[in-house]
This record gives C-alpha cells, structure tokens and sequence, in this order.
C-alpha cells in the first residue's frame, strides 16, 4: 500500500472537490486526532463492550475474546477498501457518494437509504442503552418511563452540542475519546491489579458453555459481541468536507479506528473476564448482570458512579458520532436531489457551519423510535435488531461496488491506494462482511415462533424492501444531474489516452 504525503492544504482540498463537482460550505476545523476521535467514539469500545458482555460470555464462555481479534482484522479489511475509496472521493456522507461514484445513482440511493436508517435506529438503541446508566447515576428507579425520559435527555445533548458545529464537535469527540480511553485503561486496568480471578488459560476453555452441543456454534453466537463492536472508522468518511488533508488524513484516521478502538475493546474485555469470580452462574444465568457486579466489588458505590459518569460520556459521545454521521449523510443526499424535500434539507447554516435541518431529522427520527417503546415491551428490540445488519448491508454494499468497479477497470487514484493488493483485500473484505452478515441472521431460538427466530432477517427484508419500493415510486434518482458512475469511465478513458 502507498501513501502520498499531504499537508493540511485548504485550497488544495478545495480543488479536488471541486473537480469532483462540489463546492463544499463546510469549514474544514477537524485535525486528524480529532477525525479520529469521532470514529472511535462512534465505536466506543466501552459502549459495545459493556452492552453486550453478559450475553456473549453466557452463550460462549471466555472463549468469546477471541471474536475481537477476528472481527477486527476482517473489519480492517474493509476499512482498507474504504480508505482507497474516500482517498479518491472526499465527499461529505460516506457511503452514499461512494456508492454513486463507483456504480451509480440508483446504487447509491438504496445504499445510502439502508444506512440512514441503520444509523438512525443505532442513535436511538445507543440513547435508550444510556438511560438505566444515567438513572442509576441521578439515583432513579430504573424503569420504562425513566429510561425514556433519559434517552430524550441524551438525544437533546447531542444535537445542541452538534448544532455548534465543527470545532465543537471536534472538541467534543476528542473530550469523549480521551476519557473513555483514559477510563477504558483506569478501569481494566485496576480490576487486573485487584480484582483478577484467573489465570489466561481460561481464555481457551468454554467452562461448558457448549451445553453439549458444538463449541463452534456457540463461539459464533457469542462472536456478535465482536459484530457488534467494530464499526465506526466509517464516520471518519462522512465529515470529509471538515478534514484539511482528506484524502491522506481520512484513510489513516481510519485504521488508527480499527488498531486504537480494537486495542482498548480487547483490553476491556479481558479485564473483566478475569474478575468475573463465577463463570458457571454467568452461563447458567444465575448472573444476570457479571458488569455491574464486578465493578460495585471493585470500586464501591462511589468509585462505581465514577465509572458510570465515564461510561455516559462514552455513550453521549457515541451518539453524538452517529448523529454527526447520519446529518452528513442525509445532506449529502438532499444536495443532490435525491430526498423529498431535499430543498429543505440541503440548505446550511454558514453561522454555525452544520446542515441544521438533517441534525433536526437526526434528532427526531431517534426520539420517535425511543417513545414507540413506551407502547411495546419489544418494540425497540424489533427496530434496534436491524441497525448493526442494516450498517453491515451498507458496508458489503459499498465494498460490491468497489470490486465491480475495480473488475470493470477502476484503478484507485488517490493519495492513499493498496496497489496491486486492492483485488485480494477487496474479494477478502467482501467475503469477510458476507460470512458476518450471514452470522447474525442465523436463527438461534429455534423454541420461538418462527418471526422472533428471524427477526434479523426479516428486519432487513422489510428495510430492504421498502427502499427498492421507492426506490421504484419516487424514482428520486431523476432528480439528479450530480456526477454518477464515473469511478470506470475515469480509469478507462485514463488508460486509453495513455
């Protein structure tokens, strides 16, 4: 892989966008640690990791660990395909220009229609997931209504602090990742020093788990805490128009998601397996809630609320990554006439330099989806089950499209490119992303009626399905005359005047 040295040169940006045929309004605020930051808190280890550790280490054992590693080099995958891509193409909205540049306008739109709403269900799920930890804090009864109350508490945080723009969010993002990586370190690393049970070894044995059955299943089913858990370098992409240097810095900020993100995710997990002191009641079930458990032991009262202001950071910074993300995307798309009311949409604040009407629809969109939950105990797990699958759909979309590109004779012309190694990574991160998503649809609850044991599946046929429906009415797409498909033909003329 090659990569060019650039400067944080503004002009220079603003002639490659140029010639792709944008004139950004975006103020170009976010360094590279900053643009890092905002992909690493939208992958918030802790976040991921706390949410899902009981149900992982209750399907899989200890043995659940090794999941981070393999996701995180398939998910590396991936983001090599993605940095060649944003290298070439630093537009702001990620998988949407992407997706247009190397196939075409009706491509691009169900890709980015399955992204948008991934990401605006992920919003919501990553709000509701904070409410029990911001009750706990305030000393609240944990309940629906307080839960909720929360959530809406998080989702107005983020948008006000979102609304002050791009330095804000910068400083924002890197507020969130220095103290959940500080925290992510404090934390696990303590509960090594005081609160280790065992010893490695455990890491290689399931402590039954099993429950006689194949290891390899079970593996797999706990494997989605690894699923789960790495995305988030995508973000980088989608605030490309506020990066100087883009197409160098991105690509980077990217990897620097996976290596930095990966690192402390595994360094968290490992933690607390070790101070989890019973994994029999955990796999029984006896043990409900192993993370709370071991850091009440560990740090007290007191010292677990400390743990829990550090924990909400990382969610509040989580949510106000995606929420940053789906605005970007969303005005990517209204800017070149792709939504309804893309006049509205499109239209930008140069006072505060954010698109403020998607932020509104990317603030809206997830209260919705947190107040339905008051109606149905399942609701929001019905809606939240399609957000990582509706991520992943967008990822392997983007992913088709690079290597039908690259087979129809793209060659990769940015300052960041893997050479001749762009096939091989491309067909592994396609393979990588099918296997996963195939993974998570796989019906485990073979006892519940037959809607609940491919709820996944079916969450992603509806999506999929309603965005090929209007995808068909609306024909939004003749709306457009933005640049699309261009990736081929570029390389193609390129070759022929050589």
């Amino acid at each position: 892989m090659a990569t060019t040295p650039a400067g944080p040169d503004v002009s220079s940006d603003a002639q490659q966008l140029a010639a792709l045929g944008y004139t950004s309004e975006f103020r170009r605020d976010m360094s590279l640690w900053a643009n890092f930051s905002l992909g690493f808190t939208y992958l918030s280890p802790v976040v991921g990791i706390y949410t899902l550790f009981a149900v992982s280490l209750a399907v899989g054992g200890p043995p659940m660990i090794w999941s981070l590693i393999l996701v995180g080099l398939g998910q590396l995958l991936v983001a090599l395909v993605f940095g060649e891509v944003v290298s070439q193409y630093p537009i702001a909205g990620g998988v949407y220009p992407w997706a247009r540049r190397l196939w075409g306008p009706k491509w691009a739109w169900l890709t980015g229609w399955v992204y948008a709403i991934a990401l605006l269900v992920t919003i919501a799920s990553v709000v509701y997931g904070a409410g029990p930890y911001l009750a706990s804090l305030l000393d609240l009864t944990v309940s629906t209504n307080t839960t909720i109350i929360c959530a809406l508490v998080m989702i107005l945080l983020a948008t006000a602090i979102n609304l002050g723009g791009t330095k804000v969010l910068a400083a924002a993002a890197l507020i969130g990742f220095t103290t959940e990586i500080l925290g992510a370190l404090v934390v696990g690393g303590w509960l090594l020093i005081s609160e280790r049970h065992h010893g490695l070894g455990v890491l290689f044995d399931s402590f039954g788990a099993e429950a006689g059955g194949s290891y390899l299943a079970a593996f797999l089913a706990a494997g989605l805490i690894g699923i789960f858990q790495y995305y988030g370098f995508e973000a980088c992409g989608d605030v490309a128009e506020e990066v100087p240097g883009a197409s160098t810095r991105i690509p980077k900020a990217m990897r620097m998601t996976i290596y930095v993100g990966g690192a402390a995710a595994t360094f968290v997990c490992l933690a607390l397996v070790l101070a989890v002191p019973d994994f029999g009641a955990v796999i029984s079930g006896e043990n409900a809630d192993p993370v709370s458990g071991v850091l009440t032991t560990a740090f007290g009262d007191w010292g677990a609320k400390v743990v829990l202001a550090v924990v909400l950071v990382s969610f509040l910074s989580c949510a106000l990554s995606l929420q940053a993300a789906a605005s970007r995307l969303m005005y990517s798309y209204a800017r070149d006439r792709m939504l309804p009311g893309s006049g509205v949409l499109a239209r930008f604040s140069r006072t505060r330099g954010v698109p403020p009407y998607t932020l509104l629809v990317a603030a809206l969109v997830p209260a919705v989806v947190v107040l339905v939950s008051r109606f149905s105990e399942n609701a929001i797990t019905k809606i939240v089950s399609f957000a990582v699958l509706g991520i992943y759909l967008g990822f392997q979309m983007v992913v088709l499209a690079a290597l039908r590109a690259r087979l129809k004779g793209w060659r990769p012309s940015g300052s960041f490119t893997l050479g001749r190694w762009g096939l091989p990574v491309n067909v592994a991160a396609l393979l990588y992303g099918v296997a996963a998503i195939v993974n998570m649809v796989w019906p485990r609850t073979p006892d519940a009626p037959w809607y609940d044991d491919y709820l996944v599946l079916l969450s992603g046929v509806v999506v999929l399905g309603a965005g090929l429906l209007l995808l068909v009415l609306l024909r939004p797409y003749r709306h457009s005359t933005a640049t699309a498909g261009d990736a081929v033909a570029n390389s193609t003329t390129a070759r022929e005047d050589a």
